[in-house]
């Protein structure tokens, strides 16, 4: 890897030469601001050092938001690219450069923007719902945030020094190997996440203790804040989920390194074999987005309209079961593979039933508002918006977990609305919330 760390791996391409440039002297302007009104010193004790929940995940939104730009001018750069090679013209982005942000753009929303998104708002949040002075391992929690900023880091320099991934977000083999991905951007993709992914991982364990020995004297599980119940099952699924995706990895690294074939079907291994593995994190991963948001519109809308929360237990219970169920519905994300009927009619019906806790929820949410005095305040207008645009995403997705008709949707712009659905209308417009 270093050794193509030269002259001649800095991009030719004048639209990455232009972004390298602006960015290197929009760094160099925040270094002379922080430099010339001596905050270096400020930082480092009150911020960068800190192990203080607050400004832990005050520095989570505040990396997560700044990378939800970067990833938001990629879907950008790439809705230009497809208006401009409208009717057979070749556009402005190289094919190969246009495979770097389309994979860019999908790491980078899920793992460097929607996670920090919901992993600072309990470090916000949590501690102060359950009465805890901070979290269970303030240092650890620290080293969490650091490791996700590296993993961030290396992100952001990959499509400048070098190249990044051109393999899509999930980086499938046979293309994520080393015949078809020779370059060093696979390696920035695999070291970004496996980076990022530890810190999430410490983190899950960090929170999944906190909740479970840390809250106020005599505060039950069942009398905890609906946003800590959510936040407790989240941690869950990540220190279930998240070890998955790192051993992956792994053994993608082990092909790509020492020549080993776990997922090359020449010798003698599988490439199923990862796509099993990535999506048995990777659907988890869609609840642990989630159900944080979900915690916040149950908050927001008992606070504005003024009653206690409709069922609350059901919503405990909802949650519970969302997250036992994230875990059997792996496979509808591969309908076409050829598993067989039976297979394809298992994942089907868990895949439906996945859907009734949450149709519980949104009809709680709504008895909530029911004969209640709502504030049409901000955070309840982006709660009804997430309510509509989940809605259209729920049942596009019960839709495709018909193997039937996923046969013909499977890989089409109705899969990815599905998607941008559910991820944009829960998670991005929870947050806002």
């Amino acid at each position: 890897m270093l050794g193509k760390l030269s002259l001649d791996s800095l991009p030719h391409d004048p639209i990455v030469l232009t972004t390298l440039i602006g960015a290197i002297l929009g760094g160099i302007a925040v270094l002379a601001a922080v430099t010339k009104f001596k905050l270096w010193g400020y930082l480092w004790k009150e911020w960068f050092t800190s192990v203080d929940h607050k400004k832990i995940g005050a520095m989570y939104l505040i990396v997560a938001f700044v990378m939800l730009l970067r990833g938001f001018s990629d879907a950008i750069m790439m809705r230009a690219q497809q208006a401009v090679a409208a009717g057979g013209a070749e556009g402005y982005l190289p094919p190969h450069h246009y495979d770097q942000i389309f994979t860019a753009h999908g790491v980078i929303m899920i793992f460097f923007v929607a996670m920090p998104l919901i992993t600072g708002l309990m470090n916000l949040v949590v501690p102060l719902q359950i009465g805890a002075r901070d979290v269970a391992f303030p240092f650890l929690n620290s080293l969490s945030f650091w490791l996700f900023v590296a993993g961030c880091g290396l992100m952001m320099i990959s499509l400048w020094i070098g190249e990044f991934a051109a393999t899509g977000w999930l980086a499938f083999p046979p293309l994520s190997g080393l015949e078809y991905s020779p370059s060093v951007g696979m390696d920035y993709y695999i070291w970004a996440l496996q980076v990022s992914g530890l810190g999430t991982t410490l983190s899950g364990i960090n929170f999944f203790i906190t909740i479970l020995k840390m809250r106020t004297p005599g505060m039950k599980l069942m009398q905890m804040p609906v946003f800590s119940w959510t936040a407790l099952v989240t941690n869950l699924l990540i220190i279930a989920a998240f070890p998955v995706l790192t051993i992956t990895l792994v053994l993608l690294t082990l092909d790509r390194y020492l020549g080993t074939h776990f997922f090359t079907n020449d010798g003698g291994g599988n490439a199923m074999l990862y796509i099993n593995l990535i999506w048995i994190w990777g659907h988890p991963e869609v609840y642990i987005l989630v159900l944080p948001a979900f915690g916040v519109f149950s908050e927001v809308i008992a606070t504005f309209s003024r009653k206690t929360l409709f069922g609350y237990k059901g919503m405990v219970y909802a949650t519970c079961a969302i997250g036992v169920l994230s875990f059997l519905v792996w496979l509808h994300h591969f309908f076409t593979m050829g598993s067989g009927a039976n297979v394809n009619a298992f994942f089907g019906i868990t895949t439906m039933i996945i859907s009734i806790p949450t149709g519980v929820k949104i009809f709680n949410w709504l008895f909530t508002m029911y004969r209640g005095r709502v504030h049409f305040t901000s955070p309840v207008l982006w709660t009804i918006g997430f309510m509509i645009t989940f809605v259209i995403g729920g049942m596009t997705g019960v839709m495709l977990a018909i193997p039937a008709i996923d046969f013909v949707l499977h890989n089409s712009l109705f899969l990815i609305a599905h998607f941008h659905n559910v991820i944009i209308g829960g998670v991005v417009f929870g947050m806002f919330a």
